[in-house]
């Protein structure tokens, strides 16, 4: 499962995020980021419009065909981080966050509520102490 890729939030995301199958979570830092000549299109949303969102999606790709690529200029452009676990991801998150890197904020949100049902979840041993156990 991705969190974040390349293309979200119309190809303005500096990282690409994912769990492994590895048991880690990978995150990759960009080193280039897109800059578009011209403002992006309003949002439409899907479930009221998918002809206009259509429409608007050919528009976003025709300008990532005529955009221009910057080097990012921050710390840690093209590397990439394997993060043991949720905690340790976050963590990462948050600090990828406050050097500048874009990417959106319901990322965060989003492992922060899978933190808290981590948190929620019983341990083998509490299972197994339990009357049901």
């Amino acid at each position: 499962m991705s969190y974040c890729r390349w293309s979200t939030d119309d190809f303005q995301c500096d990282l690409y995020c994912y769990e492994s199958v590895d048991d880690n979570f990978t995150t990759h830092v960009a080193g280039r980021k897109r800059i578009f000549r011209e403002p992006l299109p309003p949002l439409v949303d899907s479930e009221k419009d998918l002809k206009g969102w259509c429409e608007r999606q050919v528009k976003v790709m025709q300008m990532c065909d005529n955009c221009d690529f910057v080097d990012i200029e921050l710390p840690h452009v093209g590397e990439s981080f394997y993060d043991p676990d949720l905690q340790s991801f976050l963590d990462r998150l948050l600090m990828l966050k406050g050097l500048g890197y874009r990417f959106p904020d319901s990322i965060i949100e989003e492992v922060r509520e899978e933190l808290k049902a981590v948190d929620r979840e019983p341990t083998e041993r509490d299972d197994a102490s339990s009357p049901r156990g």
